[in-house]
């Protein structure tokens, strides 16, 4: 069985049942417990499914009453709307990679209360908040930039060689079609590259007035994105070239 028919027939039985266990995917399909967790990081990392402890449940399940949550920013900034968007699309266990950008920041301010999470990141910003913290927050070491405060150089990039994560998080200072997204700085956009290498699946958090903006060094292509959400200000044209990609478009 193809993976798209395998993730199919996954979906039917969750709604049939209104959950579903990895140790029933691994069964059912004949799959390893490996396989069968990767299809539901995909699935929920797609907006299809959300993740729970040790299965999945209906996509909207996380919606259906109010989340207890740390205090962030103004919510009239897209980038708050856009952070509450993507942690729709986000588990709530495993290992999670948290970017340094400014929209990355209030993804993790959510993900904080998820207690099965293991949070892993080069924000300083976001460490700052490991006393308020039920996920497991951890620092990949590095040298801080002053202006973004994220952890870069050669130490975060080795550390990172040694990790693995369900789903990472990305920010970027420019998209467009032909190269993906791009960083301004080069040494984050080294970490940001290895952190989407050592990721199963990709979600590029973004401000649709960055389309068409290159800014300095490309870090990935669309191909290493499953998702992206972002806001109205995404052309109409740019949403069709990204559904081609086979990129999933989440707006605010």
């Amino acid at each position: 069985m193809l993976t798209a028919e395998r993730h199919r027939a996954i979906l039917r039985l969750l709604a049939e049942q209104g959950s579903v266990t990895m140790a029933e995917i691994a069964e059912r399909f004949k799959v390893s417990t490996a396989t069968a967790r990767r299809d539901a990081v995909l699935l929920a990392a797609s907006g299809q499914a959300a993740r729970s402890h040790g299965g999945l449940l209906p996509a909207k399940f996380f919606q259906e009453g109010p989340q207890p949550r740390p205090a962030a920013s103004d919510d009239s900034q897209p980038k708050v709307r856009i952070a509450r968007r993507a942690c729709d699309l986000l588990p709530h266990e495993g290992n999670v990679f948290v970017d340094a950008d400014d929209t990355c920041l209030e993804v993790g301010r959510l993900l904080l209360p998820r207690r099965e999470l293991r949070l892993f990141t080069n924000s300083v910003r976001l460490l700052a908040l490991a006393p308020e913290s039920q996920a497991a927050l951890a620092g990949i070491g590095g040298e801080v930039r002053g202006n973004s405060q994220a952890m870069t150089g050669p130490l975060a990039r080795a550390w990172l060689g040694h990790l693995h994560f369900d789903l990472a998080v990305i920010g970027a200072d420019g998209i467009d079609l032909p190269g993906g997204a791009y960083a301004a700085e080069a040494a984050e956009a080294a970490i940001k590259a290895e952190a989407l290498a050592r990721a199963a699946a990709c979600v590029l958090v973004v401000e649709g007035s960055c389309w068409g903006r290159s800014s300095a060094v490309r870090f990935a292509p669309w191909s290493r994105f499953s998702s992206v959400v972002t806001d109205q200000r995404l052309p109409r044209p740019a949403r069709v070239a990204l559904a081609a990609e086979k990129v999933k478009v989440f707006l605010i």
